[in-house]
């Protein structure tokens, strides 16, 4: 891969005729050249994709994996079924039933408790947790400004830098051209004294034959 030596903030010409062609042909040239194998990730380790799954998870993906309809909701558990009809005259029969019952009634009260304990302090318990959101909240954007800030400041050091190299750069250039007119300059001067000491020496030929 070539060194990445652009300047954007001072380099011209990326909307030229030809210049999306020339790196258009770069990638393709740079595309024919890495020819990866059918697994390029062979370096790396297996994916453990299940690491995460709980049992219930797991149960789940099976469930979708055969296409199996979703279990509803049991509700036995809210139910209040009397002795079956066989065991009407046996004790243990009532007492489980009313053992059920007992606990039914217990969740019950429970859930009564929950409600009033929610309207006593369920407000109080929500602003609290909004309170933690909020300063969450302002945490985050506290660092993104921040973030924001860094960014800018790296892309001013490097815009400040590159317009510094830019102006080095075109110094050299103007140089460089100066050096290779002077050059230019010397090389005509120094065509036309050889012209004329060809001259010279061409009549000084003739004068010479002459006498």
């Amino acid at each position: 891969m070539a060194e990445v030596d652009a300047l954007p903030y001072i380099d011209q010409g990326y909307d030229s005729t030809g210049v999306r062609e020339a790196a258009i042909a770069m990638v393709e040239e740079e595309c024919r050249r890495y020819r990866p194998t059918k697994n390029y990730l062979e370096s790396l380790p297996p994916l453990d994709s299940t690491s995460f799954e709980t049992p219930a998870m797991t149960h789940e993906f099976e469930r979708l994996q055969n296409r199996l309809p979703m279990e509803t909701l049991s509700m036995k558990r809210y139910e209040l079924p009397p002795p079956p009809p066989g065991k009407l005259s046996e004790l243990n029969a009532w007492i489980e039933s009313i053992s059920n019952s007992m606990a039914q009634l217990e969740h019950q009260c429970v859930r009564t408790i929950n409600l009033e304990l929610m309207l006593d302090y369920g407000c109080e318990s929500w602003k609290a947790y909004l309170d933690v959101l909020t300063y969450m909240q302002a945490r985050s954007q506290n660092r993104l400004q921040e973030l924001h800030k860094e960014i800018q400041e790296v892309n001013w050091e490097r815009k400040s830098k590159q317009m510094k190299a830019g102006e080095k750069l075109r110094a050299l250039e103007e140089q460089w051209v100066m050096l290779v007119s002077k050059n230019y300059e010397i090389e005509q001067v120094c065509a036309k004294l050889e012209e004329k000491i060809a001259s010279l020496k061409e009549r000084l030929d003739r004068e010479d034959k002459e006498d």
